[in-house]
């Protein structure tokens, strides 16, 4: 069975064909920086690292971008009430956020663009769409996308331009065109973030920072698009209008991605309505591993209710798979596999597993095939070779998940396993060449009391004197 993807723009799925045979290049929106990240944006974050997992499983190289929007009238508004700058208000949010998905074992993305380091190519995107007659420019005040140029408006969210206004409550603003034209440059007000450009001091809208890295990074068309259901209309649908009107008719992605949204006492998470737990606060319950095992349970299309009900028995789920490989030791693992049933056992697990996560990722079937395996583990009475073999693959296909299976670590003040994990990630921005991340996790280890050192065999770490 081909790996096929639901696409939101054709509302179907569709069999999985990248751009470039062998390479996927993966775009996701990243949260604006404003304040502490809460378990919904955790959970697109896993949603997509489970993507990503998947798709180096079957052997695909991955480029994985994720941005910050770095800078936004939220950021203004919450670094004024804090009293600090609203560059340092970003930076401390982004390596809480690099640190926390660190702990959530989300893999490092391939880029971290962020919108203040696109500045010079966010302005020549606009000049191109002005210069089309995609965009226009209020002298005095912003510069704003004209919807009516573009002929398939709304072919995303799957909705007509004069239906958009009906019944809508949308600000009209009077230097606007048409009430739908959106911002690309905003001109500054006084005591703003503001940068020089062709039509006065500004910063960009929030939409064509997506466009801009797309195209500096990953060459203006990618194979999947990937953001939480809320990001369809209208940031989505703006993506597409900006950046295919001057894409020499190239669509922007293969493949619209849309994970469905996380759900807290029944109604949709959201910061803006204060209805929401943080990440800080799940990692103080010791539950970042038994979230990404509710994750797993859902179909990442479908809405995510969080509640204590639902913890509890992905909780109990866990310890399952856990308890099934506590005694495992990887030397015990026979070199060639055994002439066994179970062996067997692990050959239907492993062509279920695929099948499912081949069908448009679905977890909550591939979660079921591994629970099958557990089951015949635990029928058998002795640590036999062919058990230990069962356990490898267990514990294996559970990795492919983001899974680690293991113990949690004891609720102390220990810190040693969280700067573990840190330092572990660091390790892997080197490797991708991310240094000025890889530098900035070094430089917050050793604020907190920990030098890193590099070696040949790796980066150790211990507790300054």
């Amino acid at each position: 069975m081909s790996l096929t993807i639901t696409n939101t723009l054709t509302g179907r799925k569709e069999p999985f064909e990248t751009i470039e045979p062998g390479k996927v290049k993966m775009y996701v929106c990243g949260p604006t920086v404003y304040a502490e990240a809460h378990i919904g944006h955790a959970m697109s974050a896993m949603v997509f690292d489970i993507i990503r997992r998947y798709l180096e499983y079957r052997g695909y190289q991955v480029i994985h971008a994720q941005n910050f929007t770095d800078v936004d009238d939220k950021i203004i508004v919450r670094a004024s009430e804090l009293g600090i700058s609203p560059d340092r208000l970003a930076e401390d949010m982004i390596q809480e956020w690099m640190a926390q998905t660190a702990i959530l074992n989300v893999k490092p993305a391939t880029i971290y663009p962020r919108a203040t380091q696109e500045i010079d190519t966010i302005q020549n995107l606009i000049e191109k769409l002005i210069s089309t007659g995609h965009a226009y420019h209020v002298p005095g005040s912003d510069v704003f996308y004209r919807v009516t140029s573009f002929e398939d408006y709304g072919k995303l969210s799957h909705r007509k331009l004069d239906d958009m206004l009906a019944g809508s409550r949308i600000y009209v603003d009077p230097n606007k065109e048409h009430p739908m034209d959106f911002v690309l440059w905003k001109a500054a007000k006084e005591g703003e973030p503001a940068w020089e450009s062709p039509w006065g001091p500004g910063r960009p809208g929030w939409h064509i920072e997506c466009s801009a890295m797309i195209q500096r990074h990953l060459g203006g068309q990618i194979d999947i698009h990937g953001g939480g259901s809320d990001l369809v209309f209208p940031h989505h649908e703006n993506e597409i209008s900006q950046s295919e009107s001057i894409n020499c008719g190239r669509g922007l992605a293969r493949y619209w991605v849309h994970n469905g949204m996380l759900q807290l006492s029944g109604e949709k998470m959201s910061k803006s309505e204060g209805n929401f737990v943080t990440i800080r606060e799940l990692l103080d319950m010791g539950g970042g591993e038994i979230f990404r095992f509710m994750v797993l349970g859902s179909h990442y299309r479908s809405p995510l209710a969080f509640g204590q009900e639902t913890y509890d028995a992905a909780r109990r789920g866990l310890e399952r798979l856990i308890g099934t490989v506590r005694d495992l030791d990887r030397r015990d693992v026979p070199g060639e596999r055994p002439d066994h049933p179970l062996a067997d056992e692990v050959d239907d697990v492993r062509s279920r597993f695929e099948s499912a996560m081949d069908d448009d990722f679905n977890t909550p079937v591939a979660l079921a095939a591994l629970f099958d395996l557990a089951r015949s583990i635990n029928r058998e009475s002795e640590p036999t070779p062919a058990v230990r073999y069962a356990q490898a693959a267990l514990q294996d296909l559970a990795g492919v998940l983001g899974l680690r299976l293991r113990e949690p670590e004891p609720r102390t003040s220990d810190s040693g396993p969280y700067v573990d994990l840190l330092v572990q990630v660091r390790d892997e921005l080197r490797a991708a060449r991310q240094f000025e991340l890889a530098d900035r996790i070094r430089d917050r280890l050793s604020a907190l009391g920990v030098s890193v050192e590099d070696s040949s065999e790796g980066a150790r770490w211990r507790w300054n004197a």
